[in-house]
């Protein structure tokens, strides 16, 4: 492919990171997907902590409202801070909280971490990081604001792109939000949109205190490879810390990856013996041990029924785990097994188009019709981009024509008048099954950029329990009955014409977007 080779000064050389290779899927239950912590480590959780929630207002409430009761830790992780009311209101939050964390024991415990992207949270005079000063300013021992800068945008390069474009060669693209051992995992960003008319997916675990550490640590890892915000609106990094765009890239690479992969080892590691210790020791005929166990670290826990696995990929660094379990999950799924993927952007990468294509499970993939793209309307040459993707998906659904794969793989639009769609994950349906048993939740678009540029999380939600499985259904339900089903006739329509100078740019570009 022609954009492969535009592309290659741009990316860096794989770093094989990962020693254990996926194992065999187990033939029963939601068990079967065990195989996925040999690489992350795997959170065993009761469902009842787990909560799916399906509006924009209802994340932007929460998020107050957990900004409001926190009494340790407030992370955040986002792409960017809007600059409305709305996000105002945000930080007015934060600053309540740690005024009054102050006042109650005169040297507070709260600490408040924030990773935006450097590019997109520098746009504009009036920007994330001016939204953000206030804080730094009064709190300065409490707030710390990082500002991740990717080593792929340097040099001419760096000189030579201008703002909104620089932000194409790679982006900080994981959103966690996490207040105290509560942990919200979304594609969404905080700005107005996605607390008002911009749909997403949200996800919320409590009383998770090992999860909200894990996602901490990684956050405080990507933290200590960016840059720091200071008072003054000036950034620096960390003292002894490799710059990302002034000094050497390989050596900055190797660094970052050590870091994150230490959270990701170390974690697993706590995990395997906390595993050991518990859950198996029933398997060995042991139960009295797992009880004593638990009783040891404070009472007995119901055994757990739903786990978490944190997928990262971050392939500047050469991680790129959440890429191999996706991978691995198209693979494995097998005929009678249903999996319906959304994306707010339908640009697949080819390994994941020839999976789709080439395996036995139904696929349903829902994806934003032009006018609800986020870059609908848009001015300049990013006006142009959702007729790009009308031009992707006609490629894609002529792809399936072709296979005569159009009964196993159907595409599906969403529409919704005054909104825009900006839903990604999966839901995973066994064979003969009318419940998902697996969801995939997080920042990852399944594009090229998520694979290839930019930095991401989502977890893979596992669970036997009913009840979660009922919700991660209707989650699904409510999202797909916003859609039409996608045919011939739907490119026919005025409104999907495609311009010739589209046509040819987009395989230039489809990489970048």
């Amino acid at each position: 492919r022609s954009s492969w080779l535009l592309l290659a000064p741009l990316l860096t050389p794989p770093v094989p990171v990962i020693t254990a290779p996926p194992c065999s899927l187990c033939p029963e239950g939601a068990h079967r997907f065990q195989w996925i912590r040999n690489l992350v480590p795997e959170f065993g959780i009761s469902s009842s902590h787990v909560k799916v929630l399906s509006s924009p207002t209802e994340f932007y409430e929460l998020l107050k409202v957990q900004i409001k009761t926190a009494k340790q830790r407030v992370v955040m992780a986002s792409l960017y801070l809007g600059t409305g009311l709305l996000e105002q209101e945000l930080v007015d939050c934060l600053e309540e909280t740690l005024e009054k964390s102050l006042q109650t024991k005169g040297s507070s415990n709260l600490r408040v971490s924030i990773l935006l992207d450097y590019t997109r949270g520098s746009r504009g005079r009036k920007n994330s990081r001016t939204m953000l000063i206030p804080l730094l300013q009064r709190f300065p021992e409490q707030v710390r604001v990082s500002l991740f800068h990717t080593p792929n945008l340097r040099g001419l390069l760096k000189l030579l792109i201008p703002e909104r474009f620089n932000e194409t060669i790679g982006l900080q693209h994981i959103k966690v939000y996490l207040f105290d051992d509560n942990v919200i995992l979304s594609g969404a960003n905080l700005s107005d949109l996605y607390f008002t008319n911009r749909q997403d997916r949200y996800v919320l675990i409590q009383d998770s205190p090992e999860i909200a550490d894990f996602f901490t640590e990684l956050v405080d890892a990507i933290g200590d490879v960016s840059l720091q915000l200071q008072q003054d609106d000036t950034v620096q990094m960390m003292e002894g810390m490799v710059h990302p765009y002034q000094g050497d890239k390989a050596a900055y690479c190797e660094i970052a990856n050590r870091r994150v992969m230490e959270v990701i080892n170390s974690a697993r590691t706590r995990q395997e013996l906390l595993h050991a210790k518990t859950f198996h020791s029933s398997q060995q005929g042991s139960s009295l041990l797992a009880q004593q166990g638990s009783q040891a670290s404070g009472g007995p826990k119901p055994e757990p029924d739903t786990w978490i696995y944190p997928l990262i990929q971050m392939k500047p660094f050469g991680i790129q785990i959440d890429e191999m379990v996706t991978e691995t999950l198209l693979t494995e799924a097998e005929r009678g097994a249903r999996i319906y993927l959304t994306t707010g952007y339908f640009n697949l990468t080819q390994a994941y188009m020839d999976l789709i294509l080439g395996t036995r499970a139904e696929y349903r993939i829902l994806l934003a019709s032009p006018e609800v793209n986020g870059f609908f309307g848009a001015k300049g040459v990013a006006g142009a981009i959702p007729a790009a993707y009308v031009y992707i998906e006609h490629q894609f659904y002529n792809e399936v024509c072709y296979l005569h794969q159009q009964e196993r793989v159907q595409l599906q639009e969403y529409s919704r008048a005054g909104w825009t769609f900006h839903a990604k994950g999966l839901w995973l349906y066994l064979a003969g099954s009318d419940l998902p048993c697996l969801t995939l939740i997080g920042s990852p678009n399944f594009g090229y950029r998520s694979v290839h540029r930019d930095l991401e999380a989502q977890v893979a939600i596992v669970t036997e329990n009913k009840a979660l499985q009922q919700q991660l259904h209707q989650e699904q339900e409510q999202l797909y009955l916003c859609s039409g089903v996608v045919s011939s006739a739907t490119f026919e329509q005025p409104n999907r014409y495609v311009k010739l100078w589209v046509k040819l740019v987009t395989p230039l570009i489809k990489n970048f977007f």
